[in-house]
């Protein structure tokens, strides 16, 4: 007995500096772990707390364009009655994360444009914290930091920062699932995608476009395999093809496809439609599949992603960088007290390929879908771009710091000015003086004219009609127009007697002096295949319907106008 005890004793004892080993590398790991949930959090409130400080003029603004029209209205349903199928506006089948992260912001705070937008800064703050993350991870620190600050007042992006949408979001999630993919967490990004492709249906993209970069890289192997010149082809794939040895799977990448087709089964099973009501198919689908204006919607992406609002000075400077050698640094061995010179390493080739899959994958179907070829679509995949430009900065420009520096004064400036063509205006704050004027606006037919039958264009229809917006107290009784267009103005004048006073605005932002505007070809281009119009000026519309124009104002290329018909003023 007592010889048994010995062994025992003697085994436990030769076992305890292995069983504390383990134990230390656990608490090690764990302690790292904490120390990375820290730091991101650390970093995310940091996002956070800058955002809402430059945002702090806009937070109580009413909402905006596609914001009143469709998706605070489908996240207000959400709050009111659970519905994941908007009822209060026609479904456009977009999934319903964005709007239920709205929802539960709202049964928390309560209902207000501050909370709101309070509630999209903290989703964008989460997007450039993985931003951050994967430039950290695929590029370096500098690098990160740098991409980070650009992107987050790049024009676009800043202005949907606090915009109650979905396509930032998206993004966001997106930049996660990427710094997963690179750093071969496999159910990680299966995760970010899947939650990504719920935010915004065309997220799937990413996810597509990386399994079929793999399947190639897949196939290429197998070709170097049966191929006698094996060699060859291994060391001229080798830097390009992802490593071999990596967990992902193609079973991860095409996971997110199975939330995304259950969120489709189940709007079809609640509305009978699969992709959203019948016009918003018919506009963003069926009217986009033209071979004649594909190429033209091309060269409008193309020009987004690497020429809008200032990034043509990013594309300029990374390719006149690229003609210079990399920048050389001192690297110092301790234990041989030597110094090596190395220089800047690039972005590795497989991860340039795989960002580069999923660029060419939003390129080539944002050119073929999509009525309106907003900025914002390409939002996923215009943050790599300056990624890999701000790295061949780094990698090759002496002053790359200064380089990077102006062109961010550059972004910014541009959030002020507007450029000398036609642009969205929620692409900079031209989208703040477009709210402005339409509240001051909203508010005159409130004191002047109430109980009035109005005359309007959308989304004025819905400002006018929906108090909850932020534009009135009560809603107006409402004579709708497609827009302020000569044919549609005349017609309007035809039934005057159906409305008192007509709320007519600037649709589009027309520059004093645009590019191309004398060139007809262009415009019949727009006109056919991308909804161009131009309005007519408060004079021209008020002569037309028989009216006076009772107020007007303008704001840096906007313009807002009540007009008073004839009747209405001797009423009065």
């Amino acid at each position: 007995m007592h010889r048994s005890l010995l062994q025992s004793s003697l085994l436990q004892s030769s076992t305890t500096p292995a069983r504390l080993g383990a134990r230390s590398d656990l608490k090690t790991e764990s302690q790292l772990a904490s120390s990375a949930w820290a730091q991101q959090f650390l970093l995310f409130a940091l996002f956070f707390a800058g955002l809402m400080l430059l945002h702090a003029p806009l937070l109580r603004l009413p909402y905006f364009w596609d914001e009143a029209g469709y998706y605070v209205p489908a996240a207000r349903d959400l709050f009111l009655t659970g519905a994941l199928v908007p009822h209060s506006t026609p479904s456009n089948a977009h999934p319903p994360l964005v709007m239920a992260w709205l929802a539960l912001a709202w049964r928390a705070s309560g209902f207000s444009t501050l909370v709101t937008r309070t509630a999209m800064l903290a989703l964008s703050a989460f997007s450039l914290l993985g931003l951050f993350r994967l430039s950290r991870s695929a590029a370096n620190l500098p690098v990160a930091w740098a991409t980070t600050a650009l992107v987050a007042v790049y024009p676009v992006c800043f202005t949907q920062g606090s915009l109650a949408q979905i396509d930032l979001p998206a993004a966001g999630l997106t930049f996660w699932a990427l710094a997963a993919y690179i750093e071969d967490r496999p159910w990680k990004q299966a995760l970010w995608f899947s939650l990504a492709a719920l935010a915004k249906e065309t997220a799937i993209l990413a996810p597509l476009a990386l399994f079929g970069w793999e399947l190639f890289a897949y196939l290429i192997r197998r070709t170097a395999e049966t191929s006698s010149k094996e060699t060859r082809w291994k060391e001229k794939w080798k830097e390009v093809l992802p490593p071999e040895g990596r967990r992902t799977r193609w079973f991860t990448l095409l996971f997110p496809i199975v939330p995304l087709a259950a969120w489709y089964a189940y709007h079809y099973a609640k509305t009978g439609f699969l992709l959203g009501n019948p016009e918003f198919f018919r506009y963003n689908v069926a009217a986009t599949l033209n071979p004649l204006r594909i190429p033209f919607a091309l060269g409008m992406r193309l020009w987004q992603l690497f020429g809008y609002f200032g990034l043509y000075l990013l594309t300029l400077a990374g390719l006149l960088a690229m003609l210079r050698p990399p920048q050389i640094e001192k690297t110092e061995k301790l234990e041989r007290k030597t110094e090596t010179a190395v220089a800047r390493p690039r972005i590795a080739f497989w991860m340039q390929a795989a960002f580069l899959s999923v660029m060419l994958a939003y390129l080539a179907f944002m050119s073929v879908v999509g009525g309106a070829v907003l900025a914002r679509y390409l939002l996923p995949v215009v943050p790599l771009v300056i990624l890999a430009l701000v790295s061949t900065l780094w990698r090759r420009a002496r002053y790359w710091k200064l380089i990077v520096g102006a062109v961010g004064i550059a972004f910014v400036a541009g959030l002020f000015s507007n450029p000398p063509y036609g642009f969205s205006l929620e692409d900079n704050l031209a989208y703040r003086d477009y709210i402005v004027l339409h509240a001051e606006a909203s508010r005159f037919l409130t004191m002047q004219y109430p109980g009035a039958r109005v005359l309007t264009a959308w989304p004025a229809s819905d400002e006018l009609t929906r108090p909850w917006l932020g534009y009135v107290s009560e809603g107006f009784r409402l004579v709708r127009v497609e827009d302020f267009s000569a044919s549609e103005m005349d017609a309007a004048a035809q039934a005057r007697g159906r409305f008192d006073v007509a709320l007519v605005f600037s649709t589009k932002y027309q520059p004093p002096h645009p590019l191309l505007e004398n060139w007809a070809a262009w415009q019949r281009i727009k006109e056919r295949f991308f909804g161009y119009h131009r309005d007519l000026l408060p004079e021209d519309i008020a002569q037309r319907l028989g009216g006076t124009i009772a107020y007007r104002k303008e704001r840096n290329g906007q313009w807002i106008a009540v007009i008073a018909v004839e009747r209405a003023a001797l009423g009065k």
